[in-house]
């Protein structure tokens, strides 16, 4: 098998274009598969013209190396062989988009929006890496096996100027081809793009492809807002009070460390016992300046009833216990 710059054994042809061949190669100095690129000379170009098309291809293959993004096919390097650029490539294996219309028709409009969200952002990650891709088709979006969705053929971009509205156009195109169904937020999004000239910004585009893509509803669209439930106040599964769906705030309380909540029972009953004590020690006092008139009653209790003549009372008020 053939070996490109001493390094890229060619394998078996993956695609092949009008601009060149792509073909799957080991790279024998890590024992790693790549894609690599063969530009060919269109038929017809003069032969002075040809060594000037090969560096102009080599200029953009590095230039498209500086790109950095999960939905842009990393380019690792440029090998040169007989005066001719071989672009060196990670190898996504997957099927491109136009291979998978082919096969299978239209994509539902979700899924399409998914494909056409990170088409859009690796080509807004090219753009600012100064590398616009001037117009991606299906043929150059491939579905990945692992899930992702990549752009290629940025190495073989014709020179000139591009508008950031190009990219716009060109996704709008795609779309096109690639959705079974425009009645719904898609279609809107399509007919934005494929105007005359779009209104919308990349990043409001990206924005709406991600939200079809994920089930969502476009935002022009009025979400309904759900009524309030009645104020209550309630406490937490935690144990902790305050405000939660459907209770009412507790009224504030004053800042600072908090203050402990007296204990009424305690200081009642001793307050009670303070009093008898009290009383008791003044109704001894009051028996024992009685004087001789009193003594003792019956069953050795005290007695605190007045005595002599005029006196009323039965005997039976208060009484202390003997000393």
């Amino acid at each position: 098998m053939t070996v490109i710059a001493g390094r890229y054994r060619l394998l078996d042809v993956l695609a092949e274009g009008a601009t060149g061949t792509v073909w799957r190669a080991l790279d024998e100095t890590d024992r790693h598969e790549v894609a690599l690129k063969e530009f060919r000379a269109p038929a017809g170009l003069p032969a002075d013209e040809v060594p000037l098309l090969y560096a102009r291809r080599e200029r953009e293959a590095r230039a498209a190396a500086r790109i950095s993004h999960p939905s842009v096919v990393r380019v690792l390097g440029v090998a040169t062989e007989d005066g001719r650029p071989w672009v060196v490539t990670e190898l996504v294996r997957g099927l491109t988009l136009a291979e998978t219309l082919d096969a299978d028709g239209p994509l539902p409009a979700r899924e399409a929006a998914r494909v056409g969200a990170e088409v859009l952002a690796g080509l807004r990650a090219a753009r600012e890496a100064g590398v616009p891709h001037r117009g991606v088709e299906p043929g150059q979006v491939i579905l990945a096996n692992d899930g992702r969705i990549v752009v290629i053929g940025f190495g073989g971009a014709p020179e000139g100027a591009s508008d950031p509205g190009a990219d716009l156009r060109s996704l709008g195109a795609l779309l096109e081809a690639a959705a079974d169904d425009r009645s719904g937020p898609l279609g809107a999004v399509i007919d934005e793009l494929t105007g005359e000239e779009p209104a919308v910004t990349a990043d409001q585009v990206e924005r709406e492809l991600r939200r079809v893509a994920s089930g969502g509803t476009p935002r022009t669209e009025a979400e309904p807002v759900e009524a309030p439930a009645p104020p209550r106040t309630g406490r937490d599964d935690d144990g902790d009070t305050g405000t939660r769906a459907g209770a009412s705030p507790e009224p504030a309380r004053p800042s600072g460390p908090p203050r402990a909540t007296p204990r009424r029972g305690p200081v009642l009953v001793a307050g009670i016992i303070g009093a008898l004590l009290l009383a008791g020690a003044l109704t001894y006092q009051a028996v024992r300046d009685d004087g001789p008139d009193t003594g003792p009653g019956p069953g050795g209790v005290t007695s605190t009833a007045p005595t002599g003549p005029g006196a009323t009372g039965t005997g039976s008020g208060p009484a202390t216990a003997p000393r």
